[in-house]
């Protein structure tokens, strides 16, 4: 039989330890981090942020999509722009999106008063229309 590799020998003391090459790198960092930290969504450790840890005055709504299946578009801050549909959980857990309506949206906080009753608390976020002096 012939030699195929001439006699060189190889100083990999283990290669069926390593890493396979076609398989793609396990990634830890993401690209764009929240505030809170790292958390565990969906079977996986992520620090992506998302439209559920916003607070409510950061939000803006830039577009409303109308038809069988109603959608808003929501800005908060530069470059997180989210898509937001019925009953989702907006500001922590506490503010539930209602309505998509033309002109904005309708959210309802369940909140507790001075006299320790629930109270329901609309806040009405109209669509952005105008653009800020900064995007000008």
């Amino acid at each position: 039989m012939t030699d195929f590799f001439g006699g060189q020998k190889t100083s990999i003391k283990a290669p069926f330890s390593m890493r396979d090459p076609f398989k793609r790198k396990f990634e830890t960092k993401a690209t764009k981090k929240s505030d809170t930290g790292p958390v565990h969504r969906g079977g996986t450790f992520t620090d992506i942020s998302i439209v559920e840890n916003a607070e409510l005055d950061k939000i803006r709504i830039v577009g409303i999509f109308m038809g069988k299946e109603r959608r808003a578009m929501a800005e908060v801050g530069k470059g997180n722009t989210f898509i937001l549909r019925e009953g989702m959980k907006l500001a922590k857990g506490t503010a539930e999106l209602k309505a998509i309506m033309p002109g904005g949206i309708a959210l309802v906080e369940k909140i507790k008063n001075i006299y320790d009753q629930e109270e329901y608390i609309e806040t009405i976020i109209l669509l952005s229309t105008q653009l800020e002096k900064s995007e000008k």
